[in-house]
């Protein structure tokens, strides 16, 4: 349900009352409750996302950070078992006279939730923080190279700071895992981790597939002909490089180990020079009287 807006699935506003909230909970918990509609997954779905949308929004603090963060953001801090705890199966069901109470969500939620009356919903004894997670952004160099970053993150409602590593060798999609950042344990259990999901940022020069890395460089026609020198750039410094004379258009020029050490594997990529050849699109009178006599040489 991390996409899903709360108040649209119990058909309420941001402003609604307490007392109206339950209301139209009770109403739609009883409408699709299990005993009411045995063997149908389709209200099941939608009694889970019931429960699930009134855990929070029935909640001060829950509700609050997710008017503030928004469905994404309030997900990122909360597991469903953060969603859930300190909400009273047994009472509320009881009270609503609906059958099934703790036995119903440990049934649909799984084993995590408690039989028999435990306050809260959970069973007792410590309990494990939810994994918190966040997008990283960092650049080309730095992914390849490896780096510090300063990042600032929320557990709860606490804002935190922290320096971390950027190992080398990260790309897009890499996840570094920072033990004991993540929500904060209850009666006692530690507490979770906070994943960093790193996104590369695009670089003028640079594109990458794994450990290798491309470049991108034009040559005259007359250069494509007769052969040419270029400086290439590469992650460390540049290098001269031989075009041999004949090269056709889209040719990749291999420079050995010059690419990237992805994270977790012991060897360097590969750096490609891809080669282009301009053709200019106007002549001066001179440049053409030359071009048309190598034409009528075969050129």
């Amino acid at each position: 349900m991390a996409s899903t807006d709360y108040y649209k699935v119990l058909g309420v506003d941001k402003n609604v009352s307490p007392e109206e909230l339950k209301k139209v909970f009770r109403k739609l918990a009883v409408k699709y409750h299990p005993d009411r509609n045995p063997n149908d997954k389709t209200a099941e779905d939608r009694f889970k996302e019931i429960n699930e949308a009134y855990a929070v929004l029935s909640d001060p603090k829950k509700k609050e950070e997710y008017d503030t963060y928004g469905s994404s953001g309030f997900h990122k801090q909360y597991s469903q078992e953060d969603i859930f705890r300190g909400f009273d199966f047994g009472n509320i069901y009881k009270d609503m006279g609906a059958g099934g109470g703790e036995d119903i969500f440990s049934r649909l939620f799984g084993g995590g939730f408690a039989r028999g009356g435990g306050r809260g919903g959970f069973r007792g004894g410590p309990q494990r923080g939810g994994d918190l997670e966040m997008e990283v952004e960092i650049g080309f160099r730095d992914a390849a190279q490896g780096a510090e970053k300063q990042i600032a993150f929320r557990r709860g409602s606490q804002r935190e700071e922290l320096k971390i590593k950027i190992p080398a060798g990260v790309d897009n999609g890499s996840r570094i895992r920072i033990t004991g950042k993540g929500s904060q344990g209850e009666g006692g259990g530690p507490d979770g981790d906070l994943f960093l999901v790193i996104r590369v940022l695009p670089d003028q020069v640079f594109t990458r597939d794994g450990g290798d890395i491309f470049v991108d460089r034009t040559i005259p026609f007359s250069a494509a002909c007769l052969g040419t020198s270029l400086d290439v750039p590469t992650l460390e410094s540049d290098k001269r490089i031989k075009v041999p004379a004949g090269i056709q258009p889209g040719t990749r020029i291999r420079l050995k180990g010059c690419g990237i050490k992805p994270l977790g594997s012991n060897a360097k990529g590969d750096l490609y020079v891809k080669v282009a050849v301009h053709v200019p699109e106007s002549l001066n009178d001179e440049q053409k009287r030359l071009v048309e006599e190598l034409g009528k040489k075969g050129l």
